[in-house]
């Protein structure tokens, strides 16, 4: 079972930056792998960045060219650093943990099994 801890977001007004940290732990967390998902009240979940097997980094396209996701070594430890902060970025972002087939379509939220306790990011301006 893996757990995840989120860390980081807040509040910040457009064009600011801020950064999120989603630190995996427990006997799997070396295993599949991390992506970061958003949402809005009312909306479904959506994908931001992730690793697919087969791509490599893939972000979402509303945020491409403005967040960037990083990992280290380990994998059990993920980055998104998001830049130029709008309005429509403010939402409860969630770091998650899938396996399998998760890891060829990591901005699909229901490949995903395993989530954090989702951190507010408010962009105001």
């Amino acid at each position: 079972q893996v757990d995840l801890r989120e860390s980081g977001g807040g509040s910040v007004e457009t064009g600011g930056s801020l950064t999120l940290t989603c630190s995996a732990s427990g006997s799997t967390r070396n295993t599949g792998c991390l992506s970061w998902f958003r949402q809005r009240p009312g909306e479904r979940r959506e994908g931001v960045a992730g690793f697919s097997v087969r791509h490599g980094i893939v972000y979402g396209d509303s945020v491409k060219g403005r967040f960037t996701i990083s990992r280290d070594n380990a994998g059990s430890t993920v980055t998104l650093q998001m830049n130029n902060l709008k309005i429509e970025d403010t939402a409860t972002y969630f770091c998650a943990h899938g396996s399998g087939f998760a890891c060829y379509t990591p901005l699909n939220p229901d490949e995903f099994g395993v989530w954090g306790q989702g951190s507010q990011v408010t962009v105001s301006s």
